[in-house]
């Protein structure tokens, strides 16, 4: 492979691009690490330019990924079949939780969530280590509360306790501010939970 301003071959940016997301490394600290300009890093992760196998090895090793990890089941997308889609647990009461976007996925995360009347992720407020989390009802409804009664410092646009919604409704707030959610009414509750980026790890507690 040669550096190239008209790429051909595999489209390996996105993979490297979510690499480099999942470690939280900005393009600026990725370029220290490898030796590359910030610019040409940009432009890879757009497949704009082809990497000569000496950068890309330099790139892989910075992001402490193998080279082949990049061309393996290459490929425009990956499904997350209904029938197959993995169960997760991050604790809570009386709910199931699936994962619907692939594991190896860091850009984004997507969830469902069927929790039976009375349930819910339990007493304790916590908070996530994500920007941002949109949640949408499906079925049933949703009660999510948060600590001191705001979902962002700098925002005025919830000021509540209490944040209720039905089916249809959707809500967009900043996961870091410690909250707790539980299903609303008699029914059971089916949720979608989008995450962005994706959960490094489970739900943090605060102490």
């Amino acid at each position: 492979m040669k550096d190239s301003s008209e790429p051909g071959g595999p489209q390996i940016g996105a993979r490297l691009k979510a690499a480099r997301q999942s470690k939280r490394l900005t393009l600026d600290d990725l370029a220290a690490s490898c030796g590359v300009t910030k610019g040409y890093l940009s432009k890879l992760e757009r497949d704009h330019v082809n990497a000569s196998v000496a950068t890309l090895i330099k790139v892989c090793a910075a992001l402490e990924i193998p080279v082949g990890s990049l061309f393996e089941n290459a490929t425009a997308g990956e499904v997350v079949r209904a029938d197959a889609r993995p169960q997760i647990s991050f604790g809570g009461e009386k709910m199931a939780e699936f994962l619907l976007t692939p594991s190896n996925e860091r850009r984004i995360q997507v969830l469902m969530s069927e929790i039976e009347p009375g349930g819910g992720s339990g007493r304790e407020y916590y908070s996530l280590p994500a920007d941002v989390n949109f949640v949408h009802v499906l079925e049933g409804g949703l009660r999510v509360s948060f600590e001191g009664g705001r979902t962002d410092p700098e925002s005025e646009s919830v000021d509540a306790e209490d944040v209720v919604l039905q089916v249809g409704d959707s809500f967009t707030f900043a996961p870091r501010h410690n909250h707790s959610f539980s299903a609303e009414g008699a029914v059971q509750a089916k949720v979608l939970w989008v995450l962005n980026p994706a959960l490094p790890e489970g739900p943090r507690v605060p102490t």
